[in-house]
Formats: structure tokens, sequence, C-alpha cells
């Protein structure tokens, strides 16, 4: 019997010392251990600022930096948010904002950075990355590489073939609609795909691809707007086969390039080895003003330096609902609708935004040139929502009011086609 004993307690400690070394792998610079400050929403603020030392990356090299011009422009003190009012500052602390990030007919004119940020940090993005795969979908169509957005998704990406996001369109996977089986809920306590998904990803190392192509279909496509991050993934896997090259180097090639970001960036991948996969619908650190400049992008409808580099009325298309249940009150996400991978808040004119978790937010307001990159680590964003619009709202009315501003340069619309672009209307 005591020798039964022995035996079962060498099993146990070897058993502990085996998870404790998968646990906190001293052998690597990632582990579980470090992943654990994910659920710790006090450190969210530095979390965020330091992602790619928690997970593995690669890096997006910023290979014709180029400085924006400047100017200058104040705050407004205080706001107005269902009829009481609130102050920038009670605001700032309160949404645990770390970076603010202000442009105005393409000059900053206004950084503030807070809880030990500056304008060299690389704050996290989250699902802000979104957009950004949706522009690679967007210049690849420009240039010709893909021939129309009905088309499906293992036209380009075949490891996709004979599963239910290798048969949706690139049209559906932008808008949202793919009809696929998937609980994209972030709150720890209730049930999620999303976050054994990213465990999965980054924890056990598993191939991003396969996983997004065992995703289900448990409806038809293009009947509803159901955010699913894997979506954007499958876009991200689409870029990647047309492009041919890891997402860091499109992304490189194709935005970070040409658009002059001035800093490198890093994207998250499942692996820290040559099989690494960027996991494509979130995960892209960046500086908070070149988070900003892709807002200014999309405000000058994808031209920059003169020279178009996304199809003519892209921007006016991806901003817009494309179907009556993509507006704001038909879906079930509050005081936002959706278009083709970007927001667009309650009441919208020539207003749209990029948005991730936790408070991380592009605003655009193309009727007074003005585009704001919010960096955040706030737990409580979602409940937040009403105060972001209406903050970015006082920014934008304060900086650039529209009386100051010629009529011709508040008409967003003025020289933009109907936007069909290669395939008809849902």
């Amino acid at each position: 019997m005591k020798r039964i004993v022995i035996a079962l307690v060498a099993i146990v400690v070897a058993a502990a010392l085996a998870f404790g070394g998968w646990y906190y792998r001293p052998w690597s610079d990632y582990s579980p251990a470090s992943v654990s400050a994910l659920d710790d929403p006090d450190a969210y603020p530095q979390t965020f600022q330091m992602m790619d030392e928690i997970l593995p990356y690669s890096v997006v090299r910023a290979t014709n930096p180029t400085p924006l011009p400047t100017g200058e422009a104040d705050l407004p003190t205080s706001f107005e948010v269902d009829g009481e009012t609130l102050s920038v500052a009670d605001y700032i602390e309160m949404a645990e904002i770390t970076g603010l990030t202000v442009m105005r007919d393409g000059e900053i004119v206004n950084q503030a950075f807070f809880q030990g940020a500056d304008e060299t940090t690389q704050f996290t993005s989250w699902s802000v990355a979104k957009s950004f795969v949706a522009t690679l979908i967007a210049k690849a169509l420009h240039e010709g590489l893909i021939e129309n957005l009905d088309d499906p998704a293992a036209r380009y990406a075949p490891q996709f073939e004979g599963t239910d996001y290798g048969n949706t369109s690139l049209r559906y996977l932008l808008m949202m609609s793919a009809g696929v089986d998937f609980n994209e809920g972030y709150d720890p306590d209730r049930p999620s795909d999303i976050r054994p998904f990213f465990f999965n990803a980054f924890i056990m190392g598993r191939n991003v691809d396969t996983m997004a192509g065992e995703v289900q279909r448990n409806r038809a496509p293009g009947e509803d707007l159901h955010y699913t991050s894997p979506n954007s993934h499958v876009l991200a896997a689409v870029a990647r086969g047309i492009y041919g090259g890891r997402l860091v180097d499109v992304v490189t090639e194709q935005i970070w390039g040409p658009l002059g970001m001035t800093g490198d960036a890093t994207w998250l991948q499942n692996r820290d080895d040559a099989q690494g996969i960027a996991v494509g619908y979130c995960c892209l650190q960046a500086t908070s003003a070149d988070f900003a400049r892709m807002g200014e992008f999309y405000r000058l409808d994808g031209v920059w330096n003169g020279e178009r580099l996304l199809p003519e009325g892209w921007s006016e298309m991806a901003t817009t609902p494309r179907a009556e249940f993509q507006e704001p009150g038909n879906t079930r996400y509050p005081l936002r609708g959706y278009g083709l991978h970007f927001w667009v808040p309650e009441g919208y004119d020539g207003e749209f935004y990029m948005a991730g978790v936790f408070g991380q937010y592009v605003w655009v307001d193309r009727h007074r040139g003005v585009v704001i990159a919010q960096n955040a680590g706030d737990e409580d964003w979602w409940a937040r929502q009403a105060e972001a619009h209406a903050f970015f709202r006082a920014i934008s009315e304060h900086v650039s009011p529209l009386s100051a501003r010629p009529p011709d340069a508040r008409d967003v619309t003025a020289g933009l086609p109907e936007a069909e672009l290669e395939g008809g209307e849902e």
C-alpha cells in the first residue's frame, strides 16, 4: 500500500511539474502565465501598450516614413451626453484613455498621452485591425487582382475550399453577414467562441486558418449583421493568397509603405516561428498617429499624395450600411450600424469609425475634415459608447466648426460614383 501511495504522489508531482513547465515556459519569451494579464482589467491600460511582449509577433516595416504636417487646436473642456455635461478630463480618466490624436484637414492639431504612453508607443488595436484587412481587399480590387466582391473566398484562399467560409462571398464577409454559427461574446463569465479561438491560437499554437475553416454556417448569408471575427481572418487569408506572402509583409508593401507610416508596427501571430500565422481579425500594434493616418486615408477616399490606391468611391461604399439590417437601430449592436468592416454611429452624416474592444477607435468626420484616434484600456467601453460618440463629435465641432469651412469642403459626396463596385447591392 505504501508503494502505491508513493507512486501516486510521484505521478501527481510529475504532473504538477509538467503543468508548471507548460504554464510558465521558462525556455520561451511567451507563456500562458504571461497571457493571464489579458484577464486583469485593471492592467489593460498598460497591457495594451505591450501586447508584443506578451504574445508572438512579426514586424510591419515603416519603409517610407513621412511625418504628417502639424498645426494647433485645443480640445473642448466639456461635452453634452444624454442631456448631461461631462468634462473632457473626467471622460479621459473614466475611459482609461492612453493616447489621443486629432487631425484636421491632414494636419495633426492635438496629441495627448496618458498612463505612461507617448508618441512612440505601439498601442494595440484589437478590431481596428479589421478595417486594415478590408483595405487590403479594396486595394486588390483596385489593382484587378480581385475580379468581383461576389467571388467566393476559396477562389483566392484555396485552404478554405469545401468549407462554409470558402463558399462565402467576399462581400458577405466584409458585411459581417456570413451566416456562421459563432458567439463573439467577450464576457469571461458567459459562453463564447472567440475566447477559446484566441486561446487555441496563441496558447496551443493551432493553425488559425484550420480553426476558421471549422466554423460552420447555420443560416443563409446576407440575412443579418452578425459581427464575427473569423470573417476577418478569412479575408486576411484572401489577402495573403492574392499577394503571396505573410500578412505583415503584405501590410508593409500595400499600406505601411505607400501611406508613409512613420513607425514600425507589429502584428501578433499564433506561433513564434516560421510557421506562425498572423491572426487577421485583430492584433495590430501601431502608434496613435499612424492609426489616425489610416482614418485620413479614408477621409480622402483612398487617395494619398495624389495617387489613387483604392477604387474610386470605395470609402463611401465601405463606410455606409449596405442593407437595411446594417442601419443603426436595426442591428443587435446598440447605437451603431455597419458597412464593410467600418461602423457608423446613430444619426451619422459623413461620420464613420473603426473600432476595437476596450475603447480603441479611429473616428472620421468627412464634413469637418476631422480624424480622431483614441487608444484606451477601458473594461466598460461597451457601456460608454454614447459618451464616446458624443466626445468625438464635440472634438470635431470644436476644432472644425462648419461655419468656418467653405461649403465645397463640406460636400463629401461630390464626384463619387454610385458605389456599385463590381457587383450588385444587397
